[in-house]
């Protein structure tokens, strides 16, 4: 076999290739057996049926057709090999010439990863947002807390903010009442904008036994998307009372005895979530600078198939699961179909540079990723998807899936290479010294980028 590669852009070849016919005779071999178990010939057992029959009956065309496409994978493999690329997706294979008994030719294109030059990048800086706790943003914290240990108890006065009413609902469209737009003994807060736009208005102001009519947009059920006229009777109205912010309170919600404890591990606490989201944000912007910084061609078949990829993810995974098509989607979103197709295949482009950029710097760091650093990875994946580590991990190996997870977890570490190397500074000019969860915050930032999560619950 003779081969030689023709380059048509950076990210495409033309693999020529030239099969001297003695080098198919394992396939033809092949053939001949295939055939002889899918045929009958008066005369002859089933499997014995000579060549020379096999191709007087059924043609000797039927016999090379199938020994060809038994070869063309195996010298295709082997003419990759030798050239040494790495290939992206499957080729097109054009049989240019087929002389039996002398030569089968063919051509193979097929999308390549790009050379990529990683320039110096110690010298990116990057600007992040300061981690500040202040006590307001304590006192909130502790607040929602206090929220959760609310009472209520029934009073007799008109229905205010932040009470919760026992009502009655029924809904009319057109002037008929809805077989599923009745409902009673529902409980609402005023105020949390959980039900229908313009009920808050509607109950304020009633006491118990009061009613009210108002107009409002369906958000589900038969009539979902229509205007119509609901009727809300108010049954019950209850005041809502907050324990006292005290050591009793900080007993009552928490592990602490005091009050002072309990403010003192909520700021702890919101620290550590704003260092988090600050060492996110971090890896985020570094990974932007880096990509500014590299030239990486996409190929075109590459990015078309990622982009229906992400289509097909959002609307069959993402979107199923919380009841909703595209087009409610992307109203909800306030976009057109243009803009959502153009935001997509931008987010697939910048998953291939990730990608790209990311491998080859594994490569010239010369990074491994070791038994231990899978194992965890796997069981953030896991826990992320809903699944048992023991599922996750089946339902990996079952879709092949393993390569594409020690890939994630070596990009992540190249991208903790490279943020090592930046410097990173906060809203006040302080050079912030990221946390020892590096790895794992870039791991999640690379498949954030990539869109892997939902390719793989795909």
């Amino acid at each position: 076999m003779k081969s030689a590669v023709e380059t048509l852009n950076p990210t495409r070849v033309r693999l020529s290739i030239e099969v001297p016919f003695e080098e198919l005779k394992d396939s033809l071999d092949a053939a001949y057996k295939k055939i002889n178990q899918q045929v009958t010939v008066k005369g002859f057992r089933k499997g014995k049926i000579p060549a020379r029959v096999i191709d007087q009956r059924f043609g000797r065309g039927a016999v090379l057709e199938e020994a060809v496409n038994d070869a063309l994978p195996k010298f295709y493999t082997e003419a990759v090999n030798e050239a040494e690329l790495n290939v992206l997706g499957q080729p097109e294979v054009d049989i240019t010439e087929l002389k039996d008994g002398e030569t089968l030719n063919f051509t193979a294109e097929v999308d390549v990863r790009p050379t990529i030059e990683i320039p110096d990048y110690s010298g990116i800086e990057v600007e992040v947002d300061a981690v500040e706790v202040t006590d307001e943003d304590v006192d909130k914290s502790v607040e929602q807390l206090r929220e959760r240990f609310a009472s209520t108890s029934p009073v007799e006065r008109a229905a205010e903010d932040g009470d919760v009413v026992t009502i009655d609902l029924e809904a009319k469209v057109e002037g008929e009442v809805l077989e599923d737009g009745v409902a009673s003994g529902v409980s609402y807060t005023i105020g949390s904008g959980e039900l229908l736009d313009g009920i808050d208005d509607a109950v304020k102001g009633l006491e118990a036994g009061g009613e009210a009519t108002f107009t409002s947009e369906l958000k589900g059920g038969s009539a979902e998307g229509k205007e119509a006229e609901v009727t809300v009777k108010v049954t019950q109205v209850a005041a809502r009372e907050l324990p006292a912010l005290d050591d009793d309170f900080a007993q009552l919600a928490s592990e602490f005895d005091t009050l002072d404890e309990l403010k003192a591990d909520s700021r702890k606490r919101l620290e550590n979530m704003k260092q988090y989201d600050q060492a996110t944000q971090a890896q985020e912007r570094v990974l932007e600078k880096l990509l500014e910084l590299v030239e990486v061609p996409v190929p075109e078949k590459l990015l078309e198939d990622e982009v229906q990829t992400r289509k097909h993810n959002l609307e069959h995974h993402q979107l199923g699961q919380m009841g909703l098509d595209l087009e409610k989607y992307l109203e909800i979103q306030g976009k057109s179909v243009e803009e959502f197709d153009a935001e997509t295949r931008e987010q697939a482009v910048k998953g291939i540079k990730t990608q790209f950029v990311l491998d080859e710097l594994v490569n010239k760091e010369k990074l491994n990723v070791n038994q231990e650093e899978l194992t965890e990875h796997l069981m953030r994946r896991a826990a992320s998807s809903g699944m048992s580590p023991d599922q996750f991990a089946q339902a990996v190996v079952e879709g092949g899936q393993v390569p594409m997870l020690v890939g994630e977890v070596a990009r992540g570490k190249a991208l903790a290479v490279v943020v090592e190397a930046a410097t990173v500074k906060d809203t006040n000019g302080e050079v912030v010294d990221l946390e020892d969860d590096e790895d794992e915050i870039a791991e999640s930032v690379v498949a954030d980028a990539e869109g892997s999560e939902e390719s793989t619950e795909a």
